[in-house]
């Protein structure tokens, strides 16, 4: 836990640092596009963060090279400098994007390059698929699952992309819970080059978040753009295939080794990976058949997003943020909670994972549909139909000379 815990501030740390470094320069020169229609803040801000969090995650998997709690994840070091090159292609991608508006088809081809470059040359593949005994072998089914869910995360991260520190806190919250998780299975089923790297990769996850949010927090200084989300998506995606799909069958179905209960040992190593993004993906989803349906690309943008609809019904921008941190909390630790309750024998086994997320269903459901104000509806929102009805000026009254004059 040591090693991890310097990776947590190490990284922090490097990004908070490079993040200013980043904004001075920025604004130096004025690297910042111009307000779009569906963005929320009104003043001019750079989108560059994304370029500090992607340094200050190399400056770790540098460090860590000389760590010897992290030998194991450099065991085979292709697959640690395919991640680097994956995650730096989306971020010179992100950044021509944010700087110059980019083709939607330019930016899915680079993210199809980036997911093949982890799986077809670093080997972080779905391996298996924890469902009694199926197993999806090393082949064509392998490479086009991980690459298709790969680029399915990078994107549901970069779509929720549009509060102050609303995917930077997301993604803290959900790799903070995530590497928890991943550190408790390796512990309970033993060393695992992969199950290892999902922790490495959660834990510098985390560092860079909680380094980058402070820049980020309403009113936000900097933005990470796409080139910080998709780079984000990209590395929770990795992690997240790191550990799920290397459970073996055999390690599965052994309820000694991954908990008492059948049923979870079954479902959790998917269920959980999935929930800790459920927002986003549950974004992405809508957003996709919303487009879709009215015969645009899935990636043209609007204003709908999840977010939106939060400030729609009257929730200012910082509350909107923190009720997305609640239901990220809620759903993921719900999960966890259902595993180690199973592990550490608790009474009731998973039932307190269950009471846990029914009750903080309840109160986030109260909190979401009962925001604390309404946004006033701008009056440009109802232009009238004819000019002629519009009101005009209110009479000003006649200065008392005046008045007198007549």
């Amino acid at each position: 836990m040591r090693d991890y815990l310097i990776a947590f501030l190490t990284t922090g740390a490097i990004t908070f640092v490079l993040s200013w470094i980043v904004w001075k320069v920025a604004i130096r020169y004025r690297l910042h596009p111009e307000i779009r229609e569906r963005d929320v803040h009104k003043t001019p801000t750079p989108r560059l963060g994304g370029i500090a969090m992607f340094f200050g995650l190399v400056a770790f998997f540098l460090i860590s090279t000389q760590l010897p709690g992290f030998a194991i994840v450099w065991e085979q070091p292709i697959r640690m400098w395919a991640l680097l090159a994956a995650a730096a292609l989306m971020v010179v991608v992100g950044v021509a994007d944010d700087l110059w508006d980019l083709d939607w088809m330019i930016k899915l081809g680079a993210q199809f390059a980036a997911a093949w470059i982890v799986v077809g040359i670093g080997g972080i593949q779905i391996l298996f698929l924890p469902f009694g005994s199926q197993v999806v072998v090393s082949s064509w089914l392998s490479i086009s699952l991980s690459i298709l869910a790969i680029v399915i995360v990078m994107n549901a991260v970069n779509f929720i992309d549009g509060l102050d520190g609303l995917v930077a806190g997301v993604c803290l919250i959900a790799n903070g819970v995530f590497f928890a998780y991943s550190y408790m299975v390796v512990r309970d089923t033993g060393a695992s080059t992969f199950f290892n790297l999902a922790s490495f990769i959660a834990a510098v996850l985390v560092g860079a978040c909680i380094g980058f949010l402070p820049m980020n927090w309403s009113p936000a200084k900097l933005f990470m753009g796409d080139a910080g989300a998709l780079m984000l998506g990209l590395l929770m995606a990795c992690s997240a295939i790191a550990l799920t799909g290397n459970f073996t069958p055999a390690m599965v179905g052994d309820n000694d080794e991954f908990g008492r209960s059948q049923l979870l040992g079954a479902f959790i190593p998917i269920l959980l990976p999935v929930v800790v993004v459920l927002l986003p993906l549950l974004d992405f989803g809508l957003a996709v058949v919303r487009r879709m349906s009215k015969g645009k690309s899935p990636f043209s943008p609007d204003r709908k997003h999840l977010h939106h609809r939060m400030l729609d019904m009257g929730h200012s921008d910082r509350d909107a943020v923190l009720i997305f941190y609640a239901w990220t909390a809620l759903v993921s630790l719900s999960v966890l909670l259902m595993y180690i309750g199973t592990t550490l024998e608790w009474p009731g086994d998973y039932l307190f994972g269950v009471v846990y997320g029914v009750v903080g269903i309840a109160a986030c459901l109260a909190v979401t549909f009962t925001p604390s104000h309404r946004r006033p509806v701008a009056a440009a929102s109802h232009p009238s139909p004819d000019p002629a009805l519009e009101p005009g000026p209110a009479p000003q009254p006649i200065p008392a000379t005046e008045e007198a004059a007549r």
